[in-house]
């Protein structure tokens, strides 16, 4: 969203944050100037690393398995 817009709609896009925690960047001649998100509390900013990850990693029990090409879900 560019400047002009975000001056013009400021406060109902701050509500909008608000409410749905999204992060709205907003744009300086169509380059990225400032990003605006909902706060969050230090305590969530310093938490451990590895709590934060934790579930988040895939597991795969062969890694050294021959993978086909077609196996690749990024290639799809």
């Amino acid at each position: 969203m560019s400047k002009s817009q975000f001056k013009a709609h400021a406060l109902e896009l701050f509500r909008q944050i608000e409410a749905s925690g999204e992060t709205l960047v907003v744009t300086d001649h169509g380059r990225p100037a400032l990003e605006v998100r909902p706060y969050r509390p230090i305590e969530s900013r310093t938490a451990d690393p590895l709590e934060l990850l934790r579930g988040s990693v895939l597991h795969y029990g062969k890694p050294l398995d021959p993978i086909a090409e077609g196996d690749w879900e990024a290639l799809a």
